[in-house]
């Protein structure tokens, strides 16, 4: 059985994370007596694999020595009565591998403090790039979208979509937190730039991207006319 485009979406929105409870409960529910879905929700989920390196890092333990001598000091003034000479060998002797052990935990904290920093650092310097193809299903790309995160500038071209005669496609930016879906102008065979400095790179990160028929100088009242007919989401580029 294939999937209707609507299906391949809820994959889409399902690999993101970003259905409700209800919907997500139902499209769990689907995958497991629909083989298409699965296999569909684990193609999204391969190609935003890249989006777990957004993780925010975990800060290294910290330094335990203090703790440990602490106790050791206790565990020592408990047995100096039964066998103090032996007892106090035996404790110089856990306390020196301890002292070890804490120092190469201590090292281990710095090389992974070091190693998150040149992560991050990498992480600023190398531009966030991603791209979204509009379309209305896997076998029909329409529109292409390439978005510049740092920059927060966009491009967009038509690449095997025609609008109907007398007609224009208009891109949309839709998300929750704006309320009523923002135009990103007209889109035509040509690469055409827009500035997403408007936007919080969140929002431009996250939000459905959508096209819409209109008149030739866009929609009217700057409200979509209808439907969109091309409908995606951006996801990141790999260098």
């Amino acid at each position: 059985m294939s999937l209707t485009p609507d299906d391949d979406f809820a994959a889409a929105e399902f690999a993101l994370g970003t259905l409700s409870a209800s919907e997500r409960a139902a499209v769990a529910a689907r995958r497991l007596r629909e083989p298409a879905l699965d296999a569909a929700i684990r193609n999204w989920e391969a190609r935003l694999a890249p989006l777990a390196e957004a993780a925010p890092p975990v800060a290294p333990p910290g330094d335990y020595l203090a703790a440990i001598e602490a106790r050791i000091a206790a565990a020592s003034a408990a047995q100096a009565t039964a066998a103090p000479e032996a007892s106090l060998a035996a404790l110089r002797t856990r306390l020196a591998r301890w002292r070890a052990l804490a120092i190469a935990a201590s090292l281990a904290a710095v090389l992974l403090a070091v190693g998150f920093a040149v992560r991050e650092t990498a992480r600023v310097t190398t531009p966030r790039e991603y791209v979204a193809i509009l379309q209305k299903d896997a076998g029909s790309p329409a529109i292409e979208v390439t978005v510049d995160l740092d920059r927060r500038e966009l491009r967009a071209r038509r690449v095997a979509a025609e609008p109907p005669p007398g007609k224009a496609y208009e891109l949309w930016i839709i998300d929750a937190s704006l309320g009523a879906p923002r135009s990103l102008g007209l889109v035509g065979p040509a690469a055409r730039g827009a500035s997403l400095a408007a936007y919080d790179p969140a929002v431009v990160e996250n939000a459905t991207y959508a096209v819409t028929v209109e008149p030739p100088g866009g929609a009217p009242n700057g409200k979509p006319s209808g439907p969109p007919v091309f409908v995606g989401k951006l996801i990141p580029v790999e260098p």
